[in-house]
């Protein structure tokens, strides 16, 4: 099973729907927040995929802080971070999988790809699908969950031609 899990897409609709439109056969995506404006949108485009979704520190709404996903038996938390004190150190994260028993944390915030593995523990930050500031490319992330174990990887995502093609909210 195929999971993509994107943040920090900040208004650029264009960004977000790239990922939907790149990833038509998936049907689990998480989302880890700032952007939920342009997340409702894509919940309505999309109304067959499962999104996943919690709130960052530019979003204004009541979505949970931190959430959990579990297939198969592998435990999946996500948070965007922010209270986290992810910009410094990935130990309180850490603490998180190890609170709620998961294999894999999921966190955004930094707008930094990262990737580690620690302990049995997958640590994975897919980067800003719109504004990143590690100088790489706008990106996503997958998670593959096979019988043969687990694999998480960035995608690099190409910027709208359009720097300010952003979803016109008084549409909807």
């Amino acid at each position: 099973m195929r999971i993509i899990v994107f943040s920090d897409t900040h208004n650029n609709f264009y960004s977000m729907k790239e990922i939907f439109d790149r990833n038509q056969d998936v049907s689990v995506f998480i989302f880890l927040g700032d952007g939920e404006r342009e997340l409702r949108k894509i919940k309505t485009l999309y109304p067959d995929k499962r999104i996943l979704n919690v709130r960052g520190n530019c979003d204004f709404s009541d979505s949970l802080l931190v959430g959990t996903y579990s297939y198969k038996n592998i435990n999946i938390v996500y948070t965007h971070g922010h209270r986290y004190n992810v910009k410094y150190t990935t130990d309180t994260l850490y603490s998180l999988a190890m609170e709620n028993n998961a294999h894999i944390v999921c966190f955004g915030h930094t707008h930094c790809r990262h990737y580690e593995y620690v302990n049995g523990i997958h640590m994975l930050n897919p980067g800003s699908a719109s504004e990143p500031r590690d100088g790489n490319p706008p990106s996503y992330a997958f998670i593959d969950i096979t019988d043969a174990g687990i694999m998480c990887s960035h995608v690099d995502l190409v910027k709208s031609p359009n720097k300010n093609d952003v979803l016109n909210f008084s549409s909807f």
